[in-house]
């Protein structure tokens, strides 16, 4: 049985890492009459090997396994008769129930979550879905956000809390291009009746990037079904968007409706403290040890997303233990220059200007001009002190962008946005609309 592992290895050079972790690892080997037979968790998984690598993978067999055919099963290897007791005849034994894992990747859970006041929220639902599934106060809960936030490492946690408090649970994981593949190759091959029954098995459904639906009227109109029949069966749904779902153009309107049933939160880009720990936490895991002082420094030059953060510290503790060097000040600020010049380039006070007065309808230059209407000024406002917010710009600067504005103006304006997010909920709405929208 050497023939598979030398296959994975073989393959996991050929495809990207996400594509081995989702389809091919989850895959178990079996000898069966010579050849070699790969069992699948699921249908998903299965149909996906099928189609996408299982040509690549017979090719390698035969290359390893001196002309071994491959075939795919769904479930897990046999296993062998368990020995006679007492000399009585071995009697012949049913398989045991292996676990349903459906595609949720282990690795994330609450604990390695890293908690922040832009996610506090997003978490304390997960974990109450996690806790009732079905709940209807939760059932479905919608996490949406920009890129890279942690909707998925969310999404994951709670399926994997609900396999910890019932090991016997069955939770499907999948991406929406994964669902929409699917019913495709259902309607091609004429098995939409199987492709429906693989819901009706399972206790919870987990499925990610919910806009990859929009314009797709047959997938969408699948999915609105599917939905249904697992909502009133009681069996909780997590879904992922990168915006409030009413906000993405081609969603049918009952599936809109459907989206808006349970509970949404937002995920926002999080805050200085939150990156800070995000740091620290990631270069734990990764073994590495980071000064608090390196951890506060990319907090304050990376701003976007977590993923941006993590490729920072992948480059910052490679680099180190290639050239055998601590992990400094200086160091940093040498290993990263290039980095956080990218980072200050993709959100620039120019890029700032545009993003709001596009938000508002506004023409850039009324915007920035001198007319003091409130239509106006109050987009000018939220254009300032989100430069403040996300640039490494100082108050003179920022005016010098804004039509040769006195810093005391600029002041002013991070000022007014700040205390009227307190008491107008629709500004401190577009407060964090525009925030996702820069940071992507």
């Amino acid at each position: 049985m050497s023939v598979w592992p030398a296959c994975l290895q073989r393959l996991e050079t050929e495809y990207p890492q996400e594509d081995v972790r989702t389809w091919l690892k989850p895959l178990q080997a079996a000898p069966r009459d010579g050849d070699l037979v790969l069992y699948a968790p699921n249908a998903f998984v299965r149909d996906e090997v099928q189609a996408r690598f299982l040509a690549r993978i017979r090719e390698l067999a035969k290359h390893y396994g001196a002309g071994a055919d491959v075939a795919l099963d769904i479930g897990a290897p046999p296993r062998a008769a368990t020995a006679s007791i007492a000399a009585a005849p071995a009697q012949p034994q049913d398989a045991p129930i292996e676990p349903f894992h459906g595609n949720v990747d282990r690795h994330y859970d609450f604990d390695n979550f890293v908690e922040g006041r832009s996610n506090q929220l997003a978490r304390a639902a997960a974990w109450h879905a996690a806790q009732k599934p079905g709940e209807r106060t939760h059932n479905p809960l919608l996490l949406y956000g920009g890129t890279g936030l942690g909707k998925t490492h969310l999404m994951f946690a709670a399926g994997n809390e609900m396999r910890r408090i019932n090991p016997n649970a069955r939770v499907l994981y999948l991406r929406s291009n994964t669902f929409y593949d699917g019913f495709f190759r259902a309607l091609q091959e004429k098995t939409t009746d199987q492709f429906k029954r693989q819901f009706q098995k399972i206790d919870a459904l987990l499925i990610d990037d919910i806009q990859f639906f929009a314009g797709k009227d047959r997938t969408q109109e699948e999915f609105f079904h599917t939905f249904n029949a697992l909502f009133e069966g009681r069996q909780q749904i997590i879904m992922t968007c990168d915006r409030y779902p009413r906000e993405v153009d081609g969603l049918e309107p009952r599936l809109k409706s459907r989206l808006g049933w349970g509970l949404s939160v937002a995920i926002d880009p999080p805050d200085f403290e939150t990156r800070a720990q995000i740091v620290l936490s990631k270069a734990r895991e990764r073994g590495a040890s980071i000064p608090d002082e390196v951890a506060q420094l990319i907090a304050k030059k990376m701003r976007s997303n977590v993923r941006e953060l993590e490729g920072a510290i992948n480059k910052l503790t490679a680099q180190a233990g290639l050239l055998g060097r601590p992990v400094t000040m200086e160091f940093a600020q040498e290993t990263l220059r290039d980095l956080w010049r990218a980072q200050q380039q993709a959100i620039s006070i120019a890029n700032i200007q545009k993003a709001v007065a596009d938000y508002y309808g506004l023409q850039l230059r009324e915007m920035l001009g001198k007319k003091r209407t409130r239509s106006l000024a109050r987009p000018r406002q939220m254009a300032m002190a989100l430069a403040k917010e996300l640039t490494e710009h100082s108050l003179p600067e920022i005016g010098v962008a804004f039509d040769g504005r006195d810093h005391t103006t600029v002041l002013h304006a991070c000022r007014q946005i700040r205390l009227l997010m307190e008491s107008d909920g629709k500004l401190h709405e577009d407060w964090e609309k525009l925030i996702r929208k820069l940071s992507e």
